[in-house]
């Protein structure tokens, strides 16, 4: 009888043991490591073949781009060029964590068709881009950096903007707040702060409180992935936005409310801006929901940006 207590608390020691060292060393890759084997099978959206979309469609100029970023990383950009001889601006369009470039194929070619040059970007660590983690907008936000300095004197293209949906929306609401050579901007479906975002989370699924786990996970991601925490914080940098922008945001959105949208843009300083909230959309269909008014009222914010720049 003694010896299967014992064995009972070995085995219970040893769970426990395992237990700390998964929360410790692997649980946090989850939340920065993009290129898990394990992560992979939560994404919704597999990379198309773009060399399949770029062959069907000859109407439209395009051009890849590599940008090397400040850690030595490639990164990979399709730049399609605007179809009127004098582009009325140039777009660079941030895609969510289930995304890659792939998906503003479309989008570019509405671009291109109403005036405006537009760059999607694979972000680091996703499509073709290199990189195995991604930081929330710590790193992020240089690599778009130096994405901006490569169009300007390079490609000698101007009147820069940026469209950036979830992930790609904080990246764009952080870069504006940090370099001005940002005209114009567009950030759908943001998150206010990574701690906050990853505890609103875990209450979520668990429909606990867990602030003081998630906390020490995601800075364990940080360490893991060589950032700062607090410095991947749309919030934060909201603040220091003057320039004109949308925030955009679904009232259906379970991923992440409304309300942490309507607090970035309560943030933001600049007189040229607009709330919009879209009823019945989520996190993920906010073009699909808005349908064609919502891309009428983008587009008529772009045009003023553009007759703004002449």
């Amino acid at each position: 009888m003694r010896t299967n207590k014992k064995s009972i608390k070995r085995y219970i020691l040893i769970l426990i043991t395992l237990g700390l060292l998964f929360i410790h060393f692997i649980f946090p890759r989850f939340i920065v490591e993009t290129r898990n084997p394990i992560a992979e099978l939560f994404k919704t959206e597999k990379a198309t073949n773009l060399k399949t979309e770029l062959n069907n469609n000859s109407n439209f100029k395009r051009k890849k781009l590599t940008i090397i970023t400040f850690d030595k990383l490639k990164l990979s950009a399709l730049l399609t060029y605007s179809t009127s001889a004098n582009a009325k601006g140039t777009i660079i369009l941030l895609h969510g964590s289930s995304h890659t470039k792939d998906h503003f194929i479309d989008l570019s070619e509405f671009l291109s068709i109403n005036g405006f040059n537009s760059v999607a970007l694979d972000s680091r660590g996703f499509g073709e881009s290199e990189g195995q983690f991604f930081t929330y907008g710590a790193k992020e936000t240089k690599d778009i950096q130096t994405v901006i300095t490569q169009l300007i004197n390079n490609e000698k293209l101007d009147n820069i903007g940026l469209w950036g949906q979830s992930i790609g929306g904080a990246f764009t609401l952080q870069t504006m707040g940090i370099d001005k050579r940002v005209k114009y901007g567009i950030a759908e479906s943001s998150f206010t702060d990574l701690k906050a975002n990853i505890q609103y989370y875990f209450k979520r699924h668990t429909g606990f409180n867990l602030k003081f786990f998630s906390n020490y996970l995601v800075n364990s991601a940080g360490r893991i992935a060589g950032f700062d925490p607090d410095e991947a914080n749309p919030y934060k940098y909201s603040e220091n936005i003057t320039q004109p922008i949308l925030v955009v945001h679904g009232t259906k959105d379970k991923a992440i409310p409304a309300a942490k949208g309507k607090a970035n843009y309560l943030r933001i300083k600049s007189i040229d801006k607009e709330f919009i909230e879209l009823e019945a959309a989520g996190h993920s269909d906010i073009w699909e929901i808005g349908g064609e008014d919502y891309f009428n009222s983008i587009l008529e914010f772009l045009n003023r940006q553009a007759s703004y720049s002449n």
